[in-house]
């Protein structure tokens, strides 16, 4: 369960991420966290949040964005606001380490997708790029839908695939979500 202060870190790409106000703690109004990347970190693939808007603040370093089909570099004092629904992709492509205040509103069970995903990186259970199997992919991706989808596929092809894998990775014990990381 995530906390204020409570700090989880990605091994395979050195992001850290620091909570600063929980969903618990603000009545699922705002997910508020401290962003900590690693010079030159891989670019994430393109997302989008369905119903949920992003607000940075660049604290320190600078940070690449990719959205609205053009890329730009973010620096020190630099805030950024995502609108629910806009695919983007945002990393540290500097020689510096980089520092972000991050925003998410609503905060719904966004935590919940970082502690996960985080979770079965610190664990090695994702490649060097912090994606796990396919049939892990398939229920962490079905479960967090509603706050975080990849571009590609198309959701619709996603959905049709992972629902096939579905039954096969509970069958080898893979689950969403594991306790062990939501503590």
């Amino acid at each position: 369960m995530a906390y204020p202060n409570k700090v989880i870190s990605n091994p395979g790409n050195g992001m850290q991420l620091r909570f600063i106000q929980t969903a618990r703690a603000t009545d699922g109004a705002l997910l508020e966290m401290e962003a900590t990347y690693q010079p030159q970190s891989t670019e994430p693939p393109m997302h989008f949040h369905p119903s949920q808007a992003e607000d940075f603040l660049i604290l320190d370093g600078e940070m690449m964005l990719r959205m609205n089909g053009a890329t730009r570099i973010l620096k020190a004092g630099d805030r950024l606001h995502i609108p629910a629904r806009t695919p983007h992709a945002m990393w540290n492509n500097g020689p510096a380490i980089a520092v972000t205040n991050w925003q998410v509103r609503p905060a719904l069970n966004m935590e919940h997708f970082f502690e996960t995903t985080i979770g079965l990186a610190a664990d090695g259970k994702t490649n060097a790029g912090g994606v796990p199997n396919i049939l892990q992919a398939a229920l962490t991706v079905n479960k967090f839908a509603p706050v975080f989808r990849m571009t590609k596929p198309p959701y619709i092809v996603q959905k049709i695939i992972f629902g096939i894998l579905t039954p096969v990775a509970y069958l080898l014990g893979y689950r969403p979500t594991y306790k062990k990381y939501l503590n």
